[in-house]
């Protein structure tokens, strides 16, 4: 859960640092994961933040953090969604933040990359790979700078130590992430 956001390319020397902009609502954090196999089941994280470097000269250096507020989970329907903060899935008590720290960025040449990186959530930490694409960036109207990216990725329910069995079709949920920045 993203998550992230989780989109970027930079290098540590002449990159230029984004904030991702989660004030103007320039960025969300995107789930979904079967219905008994019948429909898809669609959600977002309503909180989180984080930054990136970006410089499309070297966009292999780039970086990508991002903290997600699992208490902001929300499907569009209450009930569901205290469900999924329980236990039985995101627990927020006892996890109430998810992470993803960028380790590798792969360029492809054509504004797409892999993003490789450490995601956790409900305190386990694995690897998992996000496939990204350049959206666009430039001057903005209010004299700023902004860069965007979207992207995908999926994982097991089970990898995330998450308990609850929902059926053969909905082992694996999909993130798909929107992200512009605004440079600082």
């Amino acid at each position: 859960a993203a998550i992230a956001a989780l989109v970027a390319f930079a290098t540590p020397l002449s990159a230029a640092e984004y904030v991702i902009d989660t004030k103007g609502a320039h960025a969300s954090i995107n789930f979904r994961i079967k219905h008994l196999g019948f429909s898809w089941l669609t959600g977002r994280f309503d909180t989180f933040s984080g930054t990136f470097q970006f410089d499309d000269k070297n966009p292999g250096a780039s970086k990508v953090a991002v903290e997600i507020d699992t208490a902001s989970v929300n499907s569009n329907h209450a009930e569901r969604d205290k469900h999924l903060r329980a236990a039985d899935f995101l627990d927020v008590a006892k996890f109430p933040k998810a992470t993803f720290v960028s380790k590798s960025v792969t360029a492809k040449g054509d504004g797409t990359a892999t993003i490789t990186g450490d995601f956790t959530l409900r305190g386990v930490t694995k690897e998992i790979t996000i496939a990204a694409k350049t959206v666009g960036g430039g001057a903005d109207p209010w004299g700023g700078y902004r860069q965007g990216f979207e992207g995908t990725t999926s994982f097991a329910l089970a990898d995330f130590g998450i308990p609850k069995d929902l059926g053969p079709a909905a082992k694996t949920v999909e993130l798909e992430l929107h992200v512009e920045g605004v440079r600082k």
